[in-house]
């Protein structure tokens, strides 16, 4: 038996199977994940500097996206339907890392709660720059009162218009981390990402829905009984973390800390750990020594993924979202990518080795990717304004002809 223009069939059966599992398949035993194959598709545009995009874990649906100069907007089916919040009056967005960075909704929200927080850059005048976490209020239309605002924690940012971080996350314990830049600056000139006095090059984890006003430091907090610490501190020595996520199954936490000239890094912590983690900058770029030939890297929680910053037109990391959505195939890789060149990583733990692979190469700029409810994965166009999906190319082939 043969097939037609002679191939034998084993070997046709071998092609078939690599094409319909998406890799060259892999000798037993052997620990590298099965990468998948992806395609992207639009879902929405007409977007400005879309930098944030998540669910409110509310059934309704809908995704919510961040303009950066201070507009939250809700898509749904493929249209934008409105505007939920506008708070253009208030954020500073002139440099190209300020602006309306994040929201987070509590868990409950649409059910119990009538609130959220958001993040953004923020100026009393236009020689001061702070960071601000506030909570506003839901109004009687069911979008944001703009005018509800409740300041919940403000901080000086040192006269530098970029690291302003930015990420808001509910983690697993119902707590909120928040993710903030060194104050900018090559280098971090005030070494804040190493000053335990500093809320700087951290991320921190507060506790928002106990009704404290304005929030309360969790008591398990690793710092809290250490007089030289900020007791908010969570973890320390991050230049600029764009985009912190967990696993919404496992409960880790990825970090995606943007480099400062030679090597950008995906930073982890597992669900087990008590909190405390040193990442190292700025004595440390990725798992090199920064500005010096040696240092003293004790103590230090090395990245589990680096890559050159400026090879191949890459130039800052954006953190991604393990995926949990309904494709069996995915389950268990966290998803990244570069602002720059548009590149899409596959990141995934297999065996307690750590085994990573360019999934797709785009010609958008990424400032982040999202979830829906259901764990769909999607990213955004920073300039073309618009929403993707990531979707999974399918294998198309010819039918095989047995002959006899």
């Amino acid at each position: 038996m043969k097939l037609k223009n002679s191939i034998p069939l084993w070997l046709g059966l071998v092609f078939l199977f690599s094409l319909v599992s998406g890799s060259a398949g892999l000798a037993a035993g052997q620990a590298e994940p099965n990468w998948p194959r992806l395609n992207f598709e639009k879902v929405v545009g007409g977007l400005v500097k879309p930098v944030f995009l998540t669910h409110a874990g509310d059934g309704s649906g809908r995704l919510f996206v961040v303009e950066q100069a201070g507009r939250i907007r809700i898509v749904k089916d493929g249209t934008i339907q409105s505007t939920f919040l506008d708070i253009t009056d208030r954020v500073r967005s002139t440099g190209n890392e300020e602006g309306l960075l994040s929201v987070a909704f509590p868990p409950g929200f649409g059910s119990e709660k009538d609130y959220f927080y958001v993040y953004y850059t923020f100026s009393f005048d236009i020689n001061e720059g702070y960071n601000r976490v506030s909570r506003f209020y839901l109004g009687d239309n069911g979008v944001a009162d703009p005018n509800s605002e409740e300041q919940v924690i403000l901080f000086e940012h040192p006269g530098n218009e970029n690291h302003n971080g930015g990420q808001l996350v509910f983690g697993p314990d119902g707590y909120l981390y928040i993710a903030t830049g060194d104050g900018g600056g090559g280098g971090d000139p005030d070494q804040n990402a190493q000053d335990p006095t500093s809320l700087l090059g951290k991320i921190l984890r507060i506790d928002v829905e106990s009704g404290t006003d304005p929030y309360q430091v969790p008591p398990d907090n690793p710092f809290i009984s250490e007089p030289d610490y900020l007791p908010e501190i969570w973890a320390l020595g991050l230049r600029n973390p764009w985009r912190v996520s967990f696993d919404r199954q496992t409960g880790d936490m990825f970090i995606g800390d943007v480099g400062q000239a030679n090597w950008e890094e995906v930073d982890f912590q597992p669900s087990t750990s008590p909190g405390g983690e040193n990442y190292g900058w700025n004595i440390l770029e990725g798992t090199h020594c920064y500005g010096a030939d040696t240092c003293d890297d004790s103590g230090m929680t090395p990245p589990v993924f680096e890559y050159p910053t400026h090879a191949d037109n890459q130039c800052s990391v954006t953190g991604g979202y393990v995926y949990r959505g309904p494709n069996p195939d995915w389950q268990g890789i966290y998803f990244f990518g570069d602002f720059c060149s548009g590149k899409i990583w596959g990141l995934q733990n297999t065996r307690s080795e750590w085994f990573n692979q360019v999934l797709l190469t785009t010609d958008k700029m990424i400032p982040t990717f999202g979830e829906d409810q259901a764990g769909n994965l999607y990213f955004t166009g920073w300039d073309s304004g618009e929403i993707y999906i990531i979707k999974e190319v399918k294998a198309t082939f010819l039918p095989v002809i047995v002959r006899q």
